[in-house]
Protein backbone atom coordinates (compact mmCIF):
# COMPACT_ATOMS: atom_id res chain seq x y z
CA UNK A 1 0.00 0.00 0.00
CA UNK A 2 1.42 3.37 -0.96
CA UNK A 3 1.90 6.09 1.63
CA UNK A 4 -0.85 8.16 -0.02
CA UNK A 5 -3.29 5.23 0.05
CA UNK A 6 -2.43 4.49 3.68
CA UNK A 7 -2.99 8.13 4.61
CA UNK A 8 -6.33 8.17 2.76
CA UNK A 9 -7.43 5.02 4.62
CA UNK A 10 -6.50 6.53 7.98
CA UNK A 11 -8.43 9.69 7.14
CA UNK A 12 -11.45 7.61 6.07
CA UNK A 13 -11.36 5.72 9.38
CA UNK A 14 -10.99 9.02 11.27
CA UNK A 15 -14.13 10.39 9.56
CA UNK A 16 -16.03 7.17 10.27
CA UNK A 17 -15.15 7.44 13.96
CA UNK A 18 -16.36 11.06 13.96
CA UNK A 19 -19.72 9.91 12.56
CA UNK A 20 -19.92 7.15 15.19
CA UNK A 21 -19.19 9.69 17.94
CA UNK A 22 -21.90 12.03 16.65
CA UNK A 23 -24.43 9.17 16.49
CA UNK A 24 -23.57 8.06 20.03
CA UNK A 25 -23.79 11.61 21.39
CA UNK A 26 -27.24 12.03 19.80
CA UNK A 27 -28.62 9.06 21.72
CA UNK A 28 -30.43 9.81 24.95
CA UNK A 29 -28.40 8.35 27.80
CA UNK A 30 -25.39 7.72 25.57
CA UNK A 31 -22.76 5.31 26.86
CA UNK A 32 -19.96 7.49 28.25
CA UNK A 33 -17.49 4.62 28.27
CA UNK A 34 -18.17 3.87 24.60
CA UNK A 35 -17.85 7.58 23.76
CA UNK A 36 -14.56 7.79 25.59
CA UNK A 37 -13.20 4.78 23.68
CA UNK A 38 -14.35 6.17 20.32
CA UNK A 39 -12.73 9.53 21.05
CA UNK A 40 -9.52 7.84 22.18
CA UNK A 41 -9.33 5.83 18.96
CA UNK A 42 -10.04 8.95 16.90
CA UNK A 43 -7.24 10.83 18.66
CA UNK A 44 -4.80 7.97 18.04
CA UNK A 45 -5.67 8.04 14.34
CA UNK A 46 -5.27 11.82 14.26
CA UNK A 47 -1.82 11.50 15.82
CA UNK A 48 -0.80 8.84 13.30
CA UNK A 49 -2.08 10.98 10.40
CA UNK A 50 -0.14 13.98 11.70
CA UNK A 51 3.06 11.95 12.04
CA UNK A 52 2.74 10.64 8.50
CA UNK A 53 2.05 14.10 7.08
CA UNK A 54 4.95 15.62 9.04
CA UNK A 55 7.27 12.84 7.91
CA UNK A 56 6.13 13.35 4.36
CA UNK A 57 6.89 17.07 4.51
CA UNK A 58 10.30 16.45 6.08
CA UNK A 59 11.13 13.87 3.40
CA UNK A 60 10.16 16.32 0.65
CA UNK A 61 12.36 19.04 2.14
CA UNK A 62 15.40 16.76 2.49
Amino acid sequence: MSMQAHLAELERRHQALQRDIEKEEALPGSDELKLHELKRRKLLLKDEISKLKTGKVEAAVS
